[in-house]
């Protein structure tokens, strides 16, 4: 497999499985695809927002074009590790990523202090003008899990993730503070998502229906998102013992 790819155009399809699907599923993909150069690594992700949640709020009513933007890192970083900044646009139903590297604290200077990297590529031109364009982006949510990262062996275009141990929280939202937070799913359960950029292989829609997986409609953030919603309005609503 090549290193980095920094900018992604494909169909993203997301599903949820539960333990027995899972393991039924690993051994049926065993032949045709194989775990790519980060294998199973632990993923970390600050989401970034407006301060009223304009992003995550306008993705969840399900528009025609949606845009999310996060730090990311595989594993937990130091400050010298590289880490990405991901801008990421749903249109149609298709995916386009722009991915930049740099340094975790070039990184964090210029999304927490403002302060620009020396270097300039056209994907941070792209994210300074979505910066600009929201005005007032900050940290919103930590959002981490263990994936599985496969890509197939007939067709390296073929991806396919399976994510478990998903973990959210609003709060110590810097990646060097390391995973750890609310689970998002029922223990043993697993977000998977199969990523291309054409049409599904028949051989692996075949595996899906003779296991009934099935497509769902599942965005970490926004999840954690409603999650988050409903505790600060049980917090609001409770009853007063004084």
């Amino acid at each position: 497999m090549s290193g980095y790819q920094m900018t992604f155009e494909r169909t993203e399809m997301k599903y949820l499985i539960d333990p027995v699907q899972y393991l039924k599923l690993k051994e049926r993909l065993m032949g045709k695809m194989e775990t790519d150069q980060y294998g199973n690594s632990t993923i970390c992700n600050v989401y970034f927002d407006t301060p009223d949640a304009r992003l995550i709020r306008n993705s969840l009513e399900k528009p025609v074009y949606k845009e999310k933007f996060r730090l990311r890192s595989y594993g937990l970083p130091g400050e010298t590790s590289s880490v990405f900044l991901e801008l990421k646009k749903k249109y149609q139903g298709i995916v386009y990523k722009r991915r930049e590297t740099l340094n975790l604290a070039d990184a964090e200077a210029y999304l927490y202090r403002g302060i620009k990297p020396e270097r300039q590529t056209q994907v941070l031109r792209e994210i300074d003008w979505f910066m600009q364009y929201y005005e007032d982006i900050i940290p919103a949510m930590y959002i981490s899990y263990e994936r599985t990262a496969l890509y197939g062996l007939e067709d390296e275009n073929l991806r396919l993730t399976l994510d478990g141990n998903i973990l959210w929280r609003s709060d110590c939202l810097k990646l060097e503070n390391g995973p750890w937070g609310t689970p998002l799913l029922e223990d043993g359960w697993h977000l998977m998502e199969i990523k291309i950029p054409g049409s599904m292989p028949l051989w692996l829609g075949h595996i899906l229906d003779e296991l009934k997986i099935y497509p769902a409609s599942f965005s970490k953030y926004g999840q954690a998102y409603e999650k988050q919603q409903i505790i600060k309005s049980e917090k609001k609503g409770g009853i007063s013992c004084a």
